[in-house]
């Protein structure tokens, strides 16, 4: 899990990673990469700033011309009343230039590339970000060159620790 930069309150501060997908690079050879803004509620955007949330399982989809964030859980906000809570999984739009939704739903139907959340942020003005990127699946020996180079990157770094 990626390092939590939290002030007194248990809040997070700007700039700092509230989720990643990690899986992301060992199952997709990522090429471009955008940054795209969240529609939220504000029980999701406080759950945010607690750092609750995972985008491992979630993908994202075009739909009506606009693309979306799908089964992102990001959990319930306790201290709010049961009236204001939000769906945990519900789908959430991504904020994009029109060039930057062509290109992408473009790429997805034509070249049968997929699109990837790769990691959920706060940037410096503190407003909720997620960075997609463009991927191709790999195939299981493009997995299996990845972890070679991965351990062989390990060994090396213990061979020239020990000298």
């Amino acid at each position: 899990m990626a390092k939590k930069n939290k002030s007194k309150s248990g809040m997070l501060s700007t700039d700092a990673t509230v989720a990643e997908n990690r899986r992301a690079k060992f199952d997709y050879h990522l090429e471009d990469k955008f940054e795209a803004g969240i529609m939220l509620v504000g029980t999701e955007v406080k759950s945010l700033r607690l750092g609750q949330c995972s985008i491992n399982e979630a993908y994202v989809g075009p739909k009506d011309n606009e693309i979306y964030l799908i089964n992102a859980n990001i959990p319930e906000y306790q201290q709010a009343g049961p009236k204001m809570q939000h769906a945990p999984t519900r789908p959430r739009r991504l904020l994009l230039h029109t060039k930057e939704i062509n290109k992408l739903i473009g790429s997805v139907t034509r070249e049968g590339y997929t699109i990837v959340p790769t990691r959920l942020y706060f940037n410096s003005r503190g407003i909720a970000k997620l960075e997609i990127a463009l991927g191709k699946g790999k195939q299981d020996r493009d997995k299996r060159e990845t972890q070679k180079k991965r351990d062989w990157g390990r060994d090396k770094q213990r061979i020239m620790k020990d000298r």
